[in-house]
């Protein structure tokens, strides 16, 4: 588990690293903000520890900017100052967690053990599509109902995932030929239909309970029925 550390207090930065390798995480630090920040935004970490107060960046800005660029990795933050002001503006801008300096090694541990622990099981629960008893792994790139695995081609696995993602709500056949094939719908072809079929002879056949369903004049629509 990969950990980024800024911390411009050199005795601090030390402390923190050797105790964190030693229980196991690879811990990359640096010592001013600016240089975090890119870091941040240009590496994949499991947590950011960053001090408030630092060189050329604050902590509480390094923050706001990786959550302005989506970047949902935890960040816990250090602090000398632990007024509640100081807190809630911390947790305006996105830290996920606080520490007042000083503080035991073993409950920044089990801080960081909680965090992480969260923010694997939300980014799992992101990377599985679910409706009835069909699910769509796209980390693994691999589709299952009741059980049993399906076989998808590219385009069926890009298809069934915007059925998954929009459950419930009709999809036209332009809709789809603009998301899943990038071009603007031809009403004289029926390739939506011909690769709808496909997916739901692998899909739904076999199965009482149906999931893709025709609205007639409108498009598809992903439900159980």
């Amino acid at each position: 588990m990969k950990i980024l550390l800024i911390e411009d207090e050199v005795k601090t930065a030390q402390y923190l690293k050797k105790g964190l390798e030693e229980n196991g995480y690879e811990v990359e630090h640096v010592d001013n903000g600016k240089l975090g920040l890119v870091r941040a935004l240009a590496s994949s970490y499991s947590l950011i520890i960053s001090d408030i107060i630092l060189p050329d960046l604050e902590g509480r800005e390094i923050c706001r900017r990786l959550r302005s660029e989506n970047i949902e990795t935890p960040l816990l933050m250090l602090t000398a100052l632990g007024s509640t002001e100081e807190i809630v503006t911390g947790f305006e801008v996105g830290a996920d967690d606080y520490l007042v300096k000083p503080f035991e090694f073993q409950v920044l541990l089990a801080r960081i053990k909680a965090l992480t622990k969260r923010y694997l099981k939300e980014k799992l629960e992101e990377s599985i599509l679910k409706i009835g008893n069909l699910q769509l792994d796209l980390e693994k790139k691999l589709a299952e109902r009741a059980g049993k695995k399906i076989e998808l081609t590219a385009k069926e696995f890009a298809l069934l995932e915007y059925f998954l993602r929009n459950q419930g709500k009709v999809i036209s056949r332009a809709e789809l030929a603009r998301n899943i094939w990038k071009v603007d719908f031809d009403t004289g072809t029926n390739m939506v239909e011909v690769y709808v079929s496909y997916l739901r002879n692998k899909v739904d056949k076999g199965f009482d309970s149906k999931l893709i369903h025709t609205q007639f004049g409108m498009g598809y629509i992903c439900k159980e029925q």
